[in-house]
């Protein structure tokens, strides 16, 4: 049979290789999966709320803060339901349409993480470098583009990448990743990836040399401001908000460069592979609403007080 025949006899369903694990153990990593799932729900669904029913909450600064528990949400509930399923059942087949889907909004998620801390970025400057100007920039009006701007251009950009991933024929069924995503989908395609592989390459160096550069670039303006400021409370309170977008983005961009830098490594463990590509997956969701609901004041004061009122309530 030639090889063309054998691009088009391929099964629609994708064999995984899965963690392979003992029923034993698999119990294990199902029940921690789950208690991290409901941990994530209800983290980022607290925070949400907290936000959306506080008034006091409503300015530009948490409106932006809003997106990153909704894109939380979005990207473990990816991954999560489909780990737990695994562990559970040890089913090792995933549907075509369903691994793309999944692939599709784990690339969305990931974007959306350092396009959303960048707007959060820009919105600290202005108020602290700018502070007489900053109702006027952030109006309604500009907020709703700047929301806009993050979620269309990240939903373009992802949408080419995987235009350009089905134009091709896929010729393999086997993945070795512990869920899908546009390099391992890649590995399933008998054709030319050129085209793709610049334009992910493309894609990650303009997101990471704009997002990191109007950072660093914001961040800095903002410490120069800082420490110009004669009032110790203001100079604290602005540290202190920059201080946790800075922890936030840092953690995000450290989990995403371990687990490039391990698809780039052939020799490394498959076990540590997968255990880095999850670890990126599940500790973000896990770590932003509690980095800020501890460290950000207004949700902290607004989050006990909502549990005196309504949850110890007698």
């Amino acid at each position: 049979m030639s090889s063309a025949g054998n691009v088009y006899n391929v099964s629609s369903d994708l064999s995984l290789q899965g963690f392979d694990l003992s029923p034993e153990k698999a119990i294990v990593a199902f029940v921690f999966a789950a208690l991290n799932y409901i941990i994530i729900l209800f983290c980022n669904s607290f925070l949400l709320f907290t936000i959306i029913t506080n008034k006091g909450l409503h300015e530009p600064m948490y409106i932006l803060l809003l997106n990153l528990p909704i894109n939380d949400l979005i990207g473990s509930t990816c991954l999560f339901p489909h780990i737990m399923r695994e562990l559970l059942f040890d089913t090792r087949t995933m549907s075509f349409s369903i691994c793309i889907t999944q692939a599709f909004f784990i690339h969305v998620y990931a974007v959306s993480v350092v396009f959303i801390l960048t707007a959060m970025a820009y919105d600290r400057y202005v108020a602290i470098c700018q502070p007489m100007r900053y109702t006027t920039i952030m109006s309604n009006v500009h907020l709703m583009k700047i929301i806009s701007l993050v979620w269309l251009s990240n939903l373009t950009l992802i949408a080419v990448l995987f235009i350009l991933l089905l134009r091709l024929p896929r010729c393999r069924s086997y993945l070795t990743h512990p869920y899908c995503d546009n390099p391992s989908l890649l590995q399933l395609v008998c054709g030319d990836t050129t085209i793709n592989n610049m334009y992910g390459l493309l894609l990650t160096a303009v997101c990471q040399v704009i997002t990191v550069g109007l950072i660093l670039y914001t961040y800095l303006q903002i410490l120069i401001a800082c420490f110009r400021n004669k009032s110790s409370d203001t100079r604290s309170k602005a540290l202190q908000t920059c201080g946790t977008h800075l922890v936030v983005f840092i953690l995000f961009e450290c989990l995403g460069l371990f687990t490039i830098i391990s698809y780039r490594i052939k020799d490394i463990s498959p076990h540590l592979r997968k255990l880095i590509a999850v670890a990126a997956m599940i500790l973000p969701p896990m770590m932003n609403p509690v980095i800020y609901g501890m460290r950000t004041k207004e949700i902290r004061v607004k989050g006990i007080q909502f549990f005196k009122n309504k949850v110890f309530a007698s």
